[in-house]
């Protein structure tokens, strides 16, 4: 037995031009890499002909047939697991990532991750994204890093928001704010990096600062809100800052390198502020047991704005730290660090 079929759609040509072209022009709600995937499997005929090629020139008055599977069962299988939920609606979900919770299932997080979650919170109001039914991830945050994401639940959704995040909020509303804890203090109260990243050839798990010919464009913008400082033979030594980044461009790891690389990594940072982890002994016991309680990077993604991908409304959500880093905060500011 066949598929089940989820769409079936007679349409008449009003105009000559490429076949995926003409499909994605009278099915707004279908991108059209998913139209591809239909036309490639053998789901749309011309003039009673079956053509398999999305790149087929079709001509004016040309009768276009349409069979749409229903959406295939999704891989990851739904496992209830709590959510903190800022908002949702037909089109979309934001939440408030906990910390230590994966985004995609991957090797040893098959049945825990946000995917899971996602799948059993929305269960059949997710519809078909690229073929398959499962939540349509447009951006990703660290396993370890908390704060606030978008998901999209539907084809359109998903594509809309795919490219809010690829225009990096240069032509529409979209803006990423986080806090992040850092080792010293930047010498200037606001300033922008841009370094381009690129994989580690030595290590796969890091991201490296490049040549601008040889990675991607990064730019991070950083306010400082708050330092604290120790005492050393009557010499004041700056030990950590409270920072707020805000991304123009989203790459892995992005925030956490280029502080690393301006020499302010982030506290907790066990893959790029190694060399750091001796400065712990310049915190107060509290601070230090707060450090070790919190066993992350300190940073969380405080603000998400965008545009709805349906309605164009710009949207804000915000979250507040969570317990393990207000604990860490508390800790510096009772004894200034």
């Amino acid at each position: 037995m066949g598929p089940a079929l989820l769409e079936t759609a007679d349409l008449t040509t009003e105009s000559a031009g490429r076949l995926d072209k003409l499909l994605a022009d009278a099915f707004p709600d279908l991108s059209r890499s998913r139209l591809q995937q239909v036309v490639r499997a053998g789901g749309v005929s011309v003039d009673g002909v079956v053509v398999a090629a999305p790149s087929a020139k079709v001509k004016a008055g040309a009768r276009i047939a349409l069979q749409i599977p229903e959406a295939e069962p999704a891989r990851p299988v739904a496992r209830a697991i709590p959510l903190d939920i800022l908002h949702e609606d037909d089109a979309l979900i934001v939440i408030n990532k906990a910390a230590g919770m994966v985004v995609h299932p991957a090797a040893g997080h098959h049945d825990d991750t946000l995917v899971n979650a996602l799948l059993a919170h929305c269960g059949d109001s997710l519809s078909g994204i690229g073929g398959v039914r499962r939540p349509g991830i447009v951006h990703r945050l660290d396993k370890d890093t908390s704060g606030v994401m978008v998901v999209a639940k539907t084809d359109q959704a998903h594509q809309a928001l795919s490219a809010q995040f690829a225009d990096h909020g240069r032509t529409g509303p979209l803006r990423r704010a986080y806090l992040a804890i850092a080792w010293g203090a930047p010498s200037l109260p606001r300033f922008t990096i841009r370094k381009p990243l690129a994989r580690s050839v030595h290590n796969r798990e890091k991201i490296v600062v490049v040549g601008e010919d040889q990675g991607r464009e990064a730019i991070t913008h950083v306010s400082a809100l708050r330092s604290w400082s120790t005492q050393t033979r009557k010499v004041t030594e700056p030990v950590a800052s409270l920072l707020r980044c805000e991304l123009e461009t989203g790459r892995t790891h992005q925030i956490r390198v280029h502080l690393a690389a301006q020499g302010h990594p982030l506290l907790g940072d066990a893959l790029y502020g190694a060399g750091f982890m001796s400065r712990a002994a310049k915190l107060t016991p509290a601070a230090r047991d707060a450090l070790e309680q919190l066993g992350r990077q300190a940073l969380h993604a405080e603000m998400l704005g965008f545009a709805h991908p349906v309605t164009g409304t710009p949207m804000s959500f915000e979250a507040p730290p969570p317990a393990d880093l207000q604990r860490l905060l508390r800790a510096l500011d009772e004894a200034g660090a």
